[in-house]
């Protein structure tokens, strides 16, 4: 007999094939952001973002395979490790992982997490050379996915959701990340609780604006930086816009007055960390 974990004797997978499964079921529940909120649980596809999340010290809650995947040298060694170390593992069938995994280039392994979020960092306590990121109402999971993939990509800190942001935790958002979201901090503040923070900061706060009289090639940032973005449509509130110490734009020679919200933080964060990075 199996025991309660989902392993049977010595330890092997459990091998799936209803969709009726409670843990099966549990699994695709996650696609809703009521549950995930409930459960605090996340689900991440792909041997790669998983091997990501161990390099980060994440362990996962469960393990779920498509045997034909674990054809695979990665895939094995995720489910070999996940079982010593006790984690539960499910051998499923490839009609319950077209289920579980996304509809689109289904991956042959999944993992189960438990959300992380962390504390603003005391702002005395900020080293000189860090930048943080601080992004008002996001909206778009991929947009997101792709900043935090970004904020991985030039060393940032770690990103402030400020406000009613998407999901960082949505499957859309960790698929866009590639695995960054076990490396960036994410904390969580209201616009109140963000400008209380802010009044604390020792260097630059830029906010990035149509309004903007600065070009943000131009401007020697003082440090640390923190870099505020507002969301996809209405950009920054005048709440956060007057918590600037800069308003700073990204010059544009065609017809369009604005970029694609991750693309602007990108060229931001590039501009700003460019001294700090090198091949």
């Amino acid at each position: 007999m199996r025991d309660a974990r989902g392993l049977g004797p010595s330890g092997r997978p459990k091998p799936i094939s209803s969709l009726q499964n409670d843990r099966i079921k549990a699994i695709r529940a996650l696609d809703m952001r009521k549950v995930r909120r409930e459960t605090g649980l996340f689900a991440a596809e792909g041997a790669s973002v998983l091997i990501s999340a161990r390099e980060a010290g994440w362990r996962p809650e469960i393990v779920l395979f498509e045997p034909n995947g674990a054809e695979s040298p990665a895939v094995r060694g995720l489910v070999s490790e996940a079982l010593q170390a006790g984690v539960e593992v499910l051998e499923v069938t490839p009609a319950v992982l077209a289920k579980v995994a996304s509809k689109e280039n289904p991956q042959a392994v999944l993992g189960v997490f438990k959300q992380r979020w962390s504390e603003a960092p005391d702002t005395k306590d900020v080293a000189k050379h860090c930048l943080w990121l601080a992004l008002e109402e996001v909206r778009d999971p991929g947009n997101l996915g792709t900043i935090i993939r970004t904020v991985d990509a030039v060393g940032a800190a770690g990103i402030v959701l400020v406000g009613n942001c998407c999901d960082a935790y949505a499957r859309d958002c960790i698929r866009a990340t590639m695995g960054s979201v076990f490396s960036v901090p994410l904390v969580r503040m209201t616009r109140e609780e963000f400008v209380g923070w802010r009044a604390g900061w020792t260097g630059d706060v830029v906010g990035l604006h149509l309004g903007g009289v600065q070009d943000f090639r131009e401007v020697r940032y003082r440090e640390p930086v923190l870099v505020v973005m507002g969301s996809e449509g209405p950009g920054l509130s005048d709440e956060l816009m007057q918590a600037c110490s800069r308003k700073v734009k990204i010059p544009m020679a065609g017809n369009l007055d604005s970029l694609n919200l991750a693309v602007a933080t990108a060229l931001t964060l590039y501009q700003i960390r460019g001294a700090h990075l090198s091949l």
